[in-house]
């Protein structure tokens, strides 16, 4: 990395980047997932996503867990502080909700399935992708914590947001 260049920036310009990255990452995420889907079909491309999301989830979860300097068993209050490190947090708009005993995140205006209505697409159904994504990266904050999907396409509880998850600590 070339660490002189970011050096010259400006605090307001290292935070405009950090949002144009997340950005270009989830297009860059929505391209190669648009070719496998056109090519092979939805079943396909969803089965190649969570392929993909098995893994990255984990080393992004790792990568943010040391960046922090969490413990082994962060806890709920470790997963509310990481969460907002994710690259898609970054560019989502998204709420952490903390209650004593669980952890309710939701991403309220999700931009892939924003991209896809605006392209005429049909939704994302990312539920089984999410569910690899959000549990795989609370277990790597604690292997404690367990994660329940409350709403997420083609499941839509919640019409107040794009998908909902609850965590807890399986010993509680």
């Amino acid at each position: 990395m070339n660490r002189e260049f970011f050096e010259k920036l400006t605090k307001q310009q290292l935070i405009d980047l950090l949002e144009l990255d997340s950005k270009n990452w989830v297009a860059c995420d929505g391209v190669w997932f648009q070719s496998v889907e056109r090519k092979f079909g939805m079943d396909e491309a969803i089965f190649h996503d969570e392929e993909a999301w098995k893994r990255f989830t984990v080393i992004e979860a790792k990568r943010i867990k040391e960046f922090l300097q969490l413990p082994k068993y962060a806890g709920l209050d470790g997963l509310a502080a990481a969460l907002p490190y994710r690259i898609n947090n970054r560019c989502n708009k998204c709420e952490i909700i903390r209650e004593e005993n669980r952890l309710v995140y939701k991403v309220v205006d999700c931009r892939v399935q924003t991209a896809r209505k605006r392209k005429g697409m049909p939704l994302h159904p990312c539920k089984s992708v999410a569910e690899y994504e959000y549990s795989g990266f609370a277990s790597i904050i604690d292997s404690r914590i367990s994660c329940k999907c409350l709403s997420c396409y083609p499941d839509i509880a919640d019409e107040g947001c794009a998908c909902g998850w609850e965590f807890t600590l399986k010993d509680e």
